[in-house]
């Protein structure tokens, strides 16, 4: 079948004015780079299942961070707590299913949820619990298929891959694997466009109701980021940064991804406003860390120079 296809290719100067256009300023004037609730007056409730990052720069450290500075408000079940650093990840110490489930049940019965995002599960229990409550939850889902750290550790085990693809992809509202995941959950090569393009199509068979597959581990001076659902294909470009300084970068993607659904915003919207803030965070990225250093999250919510 062939799909409307539309390309948004802008310089980072450009989306990020273009970011500041769609977002324009909060109600509390939080600087002169303040953000709005929404395009749609809502400001947008987002839980969050995810990994603790005592480091700041991805888990749900990253996604509060995220949330916040694009106007949401954030709530969060944690699945894990790791030991790391932009170095990389030396333990984990799994939260109990139960527990995982009892906090996100706590959330959603009094705070409630415009959307659910979904970062690292670790375990095939904690799949499990978490794909009940999101069966349950009448707000769209953000599945973001955490399975290796940047430093290459891995953050979901092996017996727990098939659960994810069995109950985790069907409950997907937006899928956003990177290439490397990809690859994973559906066993072919992606190393260009058309392997992007032929992984979506696959995610979509196994019930994504859409899917933004990531160019950043695709070589190439650009980054393409490919969204594609059942309806149309949507190609965003934007040069290819140069940086160690990008820990955390999936997990603030899709947060921001998230917290624009949960505002009221088209996925289109959302996730074009969810990448330029996501390549001015690496831009501004405070240089941290002797490894692969986090983001400057809080960049909206400066002054601008």
């Amino acid at each position: 079948m062939s799909l409307p296809i539309s390309r948004w290719s802008l310089s980072l100067g450009a989306a990020v004015r273009r970011h500041n256009a769609t977002v324009g300023r909060s109600a509390a004037g939080v600087g002169q780079g303040g953000m709005a609730d929404t395009a749609a007056g809502r400001r947008g409730r987002v839980l969050i299942i995810a990994g603790s990052d005592p480091s700041g720069g991805a888990g749900i450290q990253a996604d509060i961070k995220t949330v916040t500075a694009l106007g949401g408000y954030a709530a969060a079940a944690i699945t894990a707590l790791t030991v790391q650093n932009s170095l990389g990840v030396s333990a984990m110490h799994p939260v109990p299913a139960e527990v995982v489930e009892a906090q996100a049940r706590a959330v959603l019965e009094d705070i409630g949820a415009d959307a659910i995002k979904t970062g690292m599960l670790g375990s095939a229990a904690v799949v499990e619990a978490v794909a009940r409550v999101l069966a349950e939850a009448a707000a769209p889902a953000v599945v973001d298929p955490v399975m290796l750290a940047k430093s290459g550790a891995a953050l979901l085990a092996p017996d727990a891959l098939e659960a994810f693809r069995a109950l985790m992809i069907p409950r997907s509202d937006l899928l956003t694997p990177n290439a490397p995941e990809a690859e994973a959950l559906t066993g072919l090569r992606v190393d260009s466009l058309d392997g992007q393009r032929r992984a979506a199509a696959a995610l979509l068979e196994h019930g994504a109701n859409a899917v933004l597959v990531k160019g950043g581990h695709v070589p190439g001076p650009v980054v393409v980021d490919l969204l594609v659902s059942s309806k149309a294909e949507r190609i965003f470009e934007h040069p290819r940064l140069e940086t160690r300084h990008t820990h955390g970068t999936g997990c603030t993607l899709a947060s921001a991804c998230t917290a624009g659904l949960a505002q009221g915003m088209t996925l289109e919207a959302a996730v074009e406003r969810a990448i330029a803030y996501t390549a001015e965070a690496i831009a501004r990225a405070p240089g941290f860390g002797a490894g692969a250093g986090p983001l400057d999250h809080a960049w909206p919510l400066r002054p601008r120079a």
